[in-house]
């Protein structure tokens, strides 16, 4: 499992019954986590008097219920800040386990960049979101493309990216369908060192296009592999869907990519630290190929 350890500003403070106790900042949330599968004693402090509690229906969805909680605010993980806020299905605009991630590629985009300091280091981020991914690339010496299919996420990455001092760096902001916005860059020619992409499980793109990863990942990923660059550095495939393991997601890349480029393929969970008893929560998988 690789474990987003790192973070200073963000903890999982303790998890019981479905929901996990977290510290973001100043601020403690409660919050539900299908993960959560044990019912241990609530000890801490922080699980009656959270900052904000997000209580799920059983008809599906929920509500946050506020106790003291601003509209906004933010989290530094070393050079970069994050603006945070409560919003729809329990989100805040962060997932914090991709650090782990982060700090992966950041290394490998850093060690090509000393290799060769005149290489431009060229990344593709697919369902880019508020653009975490995004910054710690830029903020590593990349140029990058973020392409999502909100403008909302799209304007909230360009928030983040100014706050994290990184508004000039090289990152060229895409609303767009991410299939489509790969076709048209295959047809143009155009091609990037790495991918990374984090699909969701269902989603529609800007003009109702339905995405269902368990249908659309084989192809969607063979389709990607046509904007790989002849030196490519590195892919990265985010899951947050349960049945889809990371073994599954390893064959998938070792059939689409591995052919074409070569490359080494590891996939596992990735997960968060808990501060109570030391255990580690799982947090979703990732697949990663390396050249």
């Amino acid at each position: 499992m690789w474990i987003a350890d790192q973070w200073k500003d963000y903890e999982v403070l303790d998890t019981s019954k479905g929901e996990k106790l977290e510290r973001w900042g100043n601020y403690v949330l409660v919050r539900p986590d299908p993960q959560v599968l044990w019912n241990t004693e609530r000890k801490l402090p922080g699980w009656k008097k959270p900052n904000a509690h997000y209580h799920r229906s059983a008809k599906g969805g929920g509500e946050w219920e506020f106790f003291d909680l601003p509209q906004q605010w933010t989290i530094n993980y070393k050079s970069l800040t994050f603006n945070l806020q409560p919003f729809n299905f329990k989100h805040t605009g962060l997932f914090p386990e991709q650090a782990a991630n982060w700090d992966w590629f950041s290394s490998l985009i850093k060690e090509a960049k000393k290799k060769d300091p005149n290489r431009r280091v060229k990344v593709l981020n697919l369902f880019a979101y508020t653009g975490g991914a995004t910054l710690a690339a830029a903020a590593s010496g990349a140029e990058v493309t973020h392409v999502d299919a909100s403008k909302g996420m799209v304007t909230w990455a360009k928030e983040n990216a100014a706050s994290s001092g990184l508004a000039e760096a090289p990152i060229r902001y895409i609303v767009d369908d991410c299939r489509k916005f790969v076709e048209r860059e295959i047809r143009r020619g155009n091609t990037y060192d790495a991918i990374i992409m984090d699909p969701p499980s269902y989603g529609r793109g800007p003009k109702g296009e339905i995405w269902k990863i368990e249908d659309s990942i084989h192809e969607f990923v063979e389709i990607c592999s046509g904007v790989l660059s002849k030196d490519p550095l590195f892919v990265l495939i985010n899951s947050y869907t349960t049945g889809l393991q990371p073994a599954m997601m390893a064959y998938v890349a070792g059939i689409t990519i591995v052919p074409k480029f070569g490359g080494t393929v590891e996939a596992g969970e990735i997960g968060l630290p808990v501060s109570s008893n030391g255990l580690t929560l799982p947090c979703g998988a990732a697949c990663r190929v390396q050249w």
